[in-house]
């Protein structure tokens, strides 16, 4: 804003002078107000004869939205003939009939020419400027010039969001960010992500990154009564991401920084800014593209008669259903905001209602939110004291469907009808033992999901008020305070019909639950910034304090029938509450020499009640250096060449979300109904003890960095290119503890070590830029390599690591492993043996250790399910009015673990003596009769290209008398993917593919409004 003040101080100020000059020449006149130069009577009379020829222009400038922009700088180029845009985007100019080239300049926005030709009425569209938009950038505790970071740190703003139906933030950058994979866990309406920065950093604790919203850090814990702990904010409320992504950027926040910091800025109205009506709807379809291969109920048939036994045959029925049709529907989704923003008098505010209900493509589930977001943001004082008061918060209300529905329509006998006669289970046909449910068989998908009623609401809201004070005797000098909270009250309830068939009850059953969770924040932190210009250097430095305080209550409900009769045992009524808090000092100097030259230095001093006293604190520094290289002298006359940054960075962040909230202390669980003792007549619940390790400290990790920003072609290319290390020391983990222990099979400690390596490159291209096309151009690629260095305290050869990834088939089965020297989750399989005709041969596998038989011994650790090469393309075309945009990603490397395949594909897989079970297509390209869990066979490469979005919009702009903006857009989310992986998906983020609900395609229309 300084520049553009400045900007028409001095053309205001140009002009003055030219007309006090004019107005002492008797000749001269200036009729249009426009500068006129006179040095001798000559020049009087032409000029004089040439403003006789002068015509008039007029026209109006409009931003993206087709909003009027007020303070445009409107020149006629070559000259100092110009004017500016009034507050509706207006102007008029008098300019010689020779024509000429108008050109409008506006902060944060592209310049833009125009021919001017026989025209006299222009409409003018200017677009945002991406690199000026990024010009500031938000980091822990403040802001740094864009030009002046020295950490690995990426901004998006709202202008480069994915667009189209974002029910949940994280939806809004997926794809756009080098470095940062993004994950939908589901399909189901408001259902959260697996968001990992470089790949995370432990084992068995927390990957997750710490996520700030206007400057209050949340609990990564979730919230009862809803699936994603994001969902409260409403996406429309965010104006950008800021992507902490290495140690010299995130070791400010310390101890919760391991797998990077995602901060959130919200949307907030602008001093000056008259009141602005936004208003959007967007109106979404949902439908399920594609379904799990299994028999149909004529194939089943024909294979039962062929290879099952008599009982078996007669268990057939004349019905063919296909249950997962059964199951889904197309759903519908609404979603709707509107926000005021503008400025009374001295006071910018951002009002914001939003409404939103998600139905989804399985029946019964559903997402509702409404949500309420303010900010006040006032001066005081000439502007040294700046407040910012800032709410989020929302009711959502949700339907859980049981997605047990979804394993259910994969293997029930499709040869059987949905209803039946009677009403013995609610008119759903259910397999049944001697006339009662056969509760070894598989429940009627249908009856899941309609005779079981699971909702859940929760109230969240996030606030704090952050006061910034600009000392008056020493303007260097700023104190911040910044006081927050986030809370959330929710409850739910569970409601089983009395004829559902895995009620053993025989009554209608409802089950409650409820909880609160609180986190408090105290900030205060003192900045002093100053120029030193002897030696053209800056200096900035920050120390502050940090406290926050985390609380979690959940009371203890009796099972109880329509009644409220108590069913089972009842409980004693003793909530179940956790305390713990964090106290921090950190402290940052940034310093500038040249404005080329540029160190960082930060350390934070952590506390956690999570630790023993002995182990509390953990210190954790980071330093970092940039050299511009594009400011020395000898690249002045490298033309092409507009910016060129080299960073190096090291840093140490810690962690500690794990487990137990105290796990140094010796606890006490109470068991459950199948652990108590009796006394006389009663049965008492016991307690059991729980392992502990009073030296159980932080988990660290130590990463380097070294990184490239650059630019070229007066920044049309612009891009960074960033080498990566992370070592993790003293994983917390969960390790077993010895048989023969009076404790449970279970310790939480420091055991082990892992490496993380990588390379991650962004590029973007601004392809065609003029007044009527712009193309432009995003491509980001990382590289990734995980490797565990370390499982144990002490040296065991015997020790071949941990069994991870349960499946399905059989009990306890596990596919996956933590070992020494190879990723984590790698899969941990038999070697399979193929035949002649390249079919995988039953039973038959590699012996391995050649000791010519197959055993345990003989399985090997072969592939992981996470990607070593992560692809991110975006792009988007404005022609005139319309715009076209697409996001696409690719996951290149990964594996999967097919258990529908492993679990489904045998003809044992429907042989039971009272009940039938589908099978999986792929038993008719196997033949194989019995289970082969462990085969490698069934680890497929899955591999993909997704388009995840698709938008084309037309932009109307001012419609109505010019009263209003309009803008309207259709979009299609997860258009295509394109894969070999013979599964329903292949992206599932744990790399073991069984019943996932599945990610539809959406169809959206979008209506946006602007008065």
């Amino acid at each position: 804003m300084q520049k553009k003040s400045t900007k028409r101080i001095s053309f205001g100020l140009t002009m003055a002078l030219c007309c006090l000059y004019i107005s002492g020449n008797a000749n001269a006149e200036s009729g249009d107000g426009n500068p006129v130069v006179v040095k001798n009577n000559t020049e009087v009379t032409s000029s004089l004869q040439a403003r006789q020829q002068n015509v008039s222009l007029r026209g109006k400038v409009v931003n993206e939205n087709g909003e009027g922009l007020p303070g445009v700088t409107v020149v006629l180029k070559g000259t100092t003939t110009g004017t500016s845009t009034d507050v509706n985007g207006n102007f008029s100019l008098s300019v010689p009939q020779t024509g000429g080239t108008l050109v409008f300049s506006y902060i944060g926005y592209t310049n833009q020419e125009v021919a001017i030709g026989n025209q006299s009425n222009f409409n003018v569209t200017l677009r945002p400027d991406t690199k000026a938009l990024q010009e500031v950038v938000v980091v822990g505790y403040g802001t740094q010039k864009k030009s002046d970071v020295t950490g690995a740190v990426t901004a998006v703003t709202s202008d480069e969001f994915v667009k189209g139906q974002n029910t949940t933030p994280e939806q809004l950058i997926q794809g756009k960010v080098a470095g940062v994979q993004i994950t939908s866990n589901s399909g189901a309406p408001g259902a959260g992500s697996r968001i990992r920065i470089r790949g995370g950093a432990s084992l068995f604790a927390s990957n997750d990154p710490l996520i700030v919203i206007d400057g209050v850090p949340i609990d990564n814990g979730g919230v009862s009564g809803v699936a994603n702990p994001l969902s409260f904010l409403n996406p429309d409320d965010i104006a950008s991401f800021n992507i902490l992504k290495d140690a010299s950027a995130t070791a400010i926040y310390g101890s919760r920084a391991s797998n990077g910091v995602i901060i959130i800025t919200t949307k907030k109205g602008k001093a000056g800014e008259k009141l602005s009506v936004n208003f959007s709807t967007q109106h979404s379809y949902s439908t399920v593209t594609d379904k799990i291969d299994v028999l149909s109920g004529d194939e089943f048939r024909a294979l039962v008669n062929e290879t099952g036994t008599q009982t078996q045959k007669d268990l057939l029925g004349d019905a063919s259903t296909d249950w997962q049709d059964v199951i889904y529907r197309d759903a519908y989704i609404t979603d709707n905001t509107i926000s005021l923003s503008g400025s009374y008098k001295s006071l910018p505010y951002r009002l914001s209602l939003g409404y939103l209900n998600q139905d989804g493509v399985l029946k019964t589930s559903n997402f509702e939110r409404k949500s309420l977001g303010l900010s006040l943001n006032p001066s005081f004082l000439d502007d040294h004291l700046s407040v910012n008061l800032n709410f989020k918060g929302a009711l959502t209300e949700s339907v859980f469907a049981n997605e047990g529905a979804i394993g259910a329509a994969i293997i029930f006998d499709p040869t059987r009808p949905v209803f039946q006669p009677d009403n013995q289970f609610g008119g759903y046909f259910q397999w049944t033992l001697n006339n009662a449910f056969n509760t070894l068989a598989p429940t009627n998908p249908l009856s899941l999901l309609k005779q079981r009623d699971d909702q859940g609401e929760a109230n969240r809201w996030i606030g704090n008020v952050q006061i910034d004070y600009k000392f008056h005797f020493l303007p260097e000098l700023r104190a911040n305070l910044n006081i927050g909270t986030d809370r959330s009250d929710s409850e739910g309830r569970i409601i089983e019909a009395a004829n559902y068939a895995p009620n053993q009850y025989g009554v209608q059953t409802i089950s409650r639950y409820a909880q609160n969770r609180e986190n408090d924040l105290l900030d205060f932190y003192l900045n002093y910034t100053k120029e030193l210009t002897g030696i053209n250097s800056r200096i900035e430095a920050t120390a502050g304090y940090s406290f926050q305080d985390f609380f979690s209550k959940s009371p203890d409900f009796n099972f109880v029938d329509a009644e409220g009769n108590i069913i089972g045992t009842p409980v004693d009524g003793i909530p179940s509450q956790s305390h713990y808090r964090l106290k921090s000092y950190f402290g940052r100097l940034n310093y500038s020499l040249l404005d080329r030259y540029l160190l960082t230095a930060t350390v934070r001093y952590d506390g956690s009640s999570r630790f023993s006293e002995d182990n509390r604190w953990g210190v954790f520094p980071a330093l970092a250096f940039a050299w511009r290289i594009s400011e020395e002298g000898f690249m002045q006359d490298v033309g092409f060449v507009s910016d060129l940054k080299l960073r190096l960075g090291y840093g140490v962040t810690g962690q500690q979300d794990i487990g137990p909230l105290f796990p140094y202390l010796a606890r006490y669980t109470r068991a459950d109904n199948t652990a108590q003792y009796q006394f006389g007549n009663t049965f008492y619940n016991t307690f059991r003890p729980e392992g502990y390790d009073v030296g159980i400290k932080w988990e660290e990790t130590t990463t380097y960095n070294a990184g490239l920003d650059f630019g070229f072609l007066s920044n049309r290319i612009t891009g960074s290119l960033d080498v990566f290390f992370k070592d993790t020391e003293d994983l917390l983990a969960e390790i077993n503890v010895p048989a023969g222990t009076n404790l449970t099979n279970r310790l939480f400690t420091n055991v082990g070590s892992m490496e993380t390596k990588g390379l991650e490159a962004a590029l973007n291209f601004v392809a065609v830029s003029n007044e009527k096309l712009t193309w432009n151009i995003g491509i980001n690629g990382t590289l990734i390599d995980q490797e565990i260095t370390g499982l144990s305290k002490v040296e065991d050869p015997s020790f071949t690591g941990y069994d991870v990834g349960g499946i399905s088939g059989g009990v306890g089965n596990t596919i996956q492993k933590y070992t020494l020297g190879y990723a984590p989750f790698s899969f941990f399989v038999y070697k399979q043996v193929y035949g002649a005709d390249g079919k995988p041969v039953e039973g038959l596998y590699a012996d391995l250790n050649g000791d010519g038989e197959i055993t345990p011994e003989d399985k090997y650790l072969y592939k992981n399910p996470t990607a070593n090469f992560n692809l991110g393309f975006n792009t988007q075309v404005n022609y005139g009015n319309w715009d076209l945009s697409t996001v696409v990603r690719g996951n290149f490397g990964n594996y999967m673990y097919n258990n529908v395949y492993s679990n489904l594909g045998t003809t044992q897989s429907f042989s039971f003596p009272n009940y039938l079970n589908n099978v999986s297509a792929n038993v008719l390209e196997t033949g194989f009769g019995t289970y082969q869990l462990f085969s490698d066979y069934y680890i497929e490469n899955a591999s993909f290209l997704r388009m995840d979005n698709l938008t084309l919009g037309y932009n109307f702009g001012r419609v109505l008398n010019d009263k209003v903006g309009l803008r309207l857009s259709a979009n299609v989310q997860n258009v295509f993917v394109i894969t070999e992986y013979n599964g329903l998906d292949p992206e599932v983020p744990s790399g073991i593919d069984y019943s996932l609900y599945p990610r539809p395609r959406v169809y959206t229309l979008g209506l946006f409004l602007n008065l």
